[in-house]
């Protein structure tokens, strides 16, 4: 009998792209009566949770609403208590903003049992703008210099074929072996937004779990080609969250050096040179992400930059 999936989708507001998802998920071969959707709602101001809920039955939808944004680590962690809870096998995190193909789960699935020791497994993931362009295909981490980079901005002409082994993968769909989840622990609440997965696959991987890239499973994104961190507060979520990562996974002090004096301050420093407005934004969130990240100050950020 195949595994029972808990599929997570998260929500904060983004009504017309959680209706596409959810209609792409009742579309899936997977067995309907071996998975189940739960939509957790981040206190969305569109309507949401009643629009899921006329728009798709309960045995089908299952809506969690958090009277409050809880972030992705938070919000998602709603949804994996609820799937232990439940007794599922699985748990797949996905974002709102994709659309999946029949087999998403499936073929995710099938890589994950074909291997007891995997317990992450992730989908090669296009932008939805340009269906053959990849998005991520795994993310690996440079110990040396504290950078984690997803693989991808290619075109698929087939070079990425087989299941391997990856040092993290996008929580955007993230397949999780609940098996894991109880000996490794939910995603950490503190950096809110960023890094949070790929901090959970490090705990993983030396829990002893294998992190896999499943190019059989595909999956189309709708986030925008030409995507730029250039607000204040995604800078500050990066800058201050690559810090909390490094610190959770105990990185050595010369990485330390390399991470703020070589990449931080030489880019702080290149955003004081340009005068533009985006350069602003930047620079006012990377000063406000060391100092909340030297005062200890994580979650979610309250101050309005």
């Amino acid at each position: 009998m195949p595994p029972r999936v808990a599929i997570i989708v998260l929500t904060y507001n983004g009504l017309a792209d959680t209706l596409a998802c959810l209609a792409s998920l009742e579309r899936l071969d997977y067995p309907r009566e071996r998975y189940r959707v739960v939509v957790v709602d981040n206190a969305s101001q569109d309507g949401t949770p009643a629009a899921v809920r006329a728009a798709f039955p309960e045995t089908f939808v299952f809506v969690i609403e958090n009277g409050a944004n809880l972030g992705f680590a938070a919000g998602n962690n709603v949804g994996l208590r609820y799937a232990l809870a439940q007794g599922f096998d699985y748990a797949l995190l996905l974002n709102n903003d994709t659309e999946a193909p029949p087999n998403l789960l499936s073929a995710l699935v099938a890589a994950a049992e074909s291997d007891p020791r995997a317990g992450a497994v992730g989908p090669i993931i296009y932008y939805h703008a340009a269906p053959t362009r990849v998005w991520s295909a795994g993310g690996w981490i440079d110990w040396e210099q504290g950078i984690s980079r997803m693989e991808g901005e290619v075109e698929d002409q087939g070079q990425f074929t087989a299941t391997r082994e990856v040092d993290f993968i996008t929580g955007c769909a993230m397949l999780l072996r609940c098996a894991a989840l109880e000996r490794v622990g939910l995603l950490d609440e503190r950096f809110f937004m960023y890094f949070e997965e790929t901090e959970w696959c490090v705990r993983a991987r030396r829990a002893g779990f294998r992190i896999l890239f499943a190019p059989q499973a595909k999956l189309w994104h709708k986030i925008p080609l030409n995507a730029r961190f250039d607000k204040e507060y995604l800078a500050y979520y990066m800058t201050r969250n690559r810090l909390l990562f490094l610190r959770a996974t105990g990185a050595r002090p010369r990485t330390w050096f390399k991470a703020l004096v070589l990449q931080d301050l030489r880019t702080y420093l290149s955003l004081c040179l340009r005068p533009k407005w985006r350069a602003r934004r930047g620079r006012v969130g990377m000063r406000l992400a060391w100092i909340d990240f030297w005062r200890g100050k994580f979650g979610r950020l309250e101050t309005t930059i």
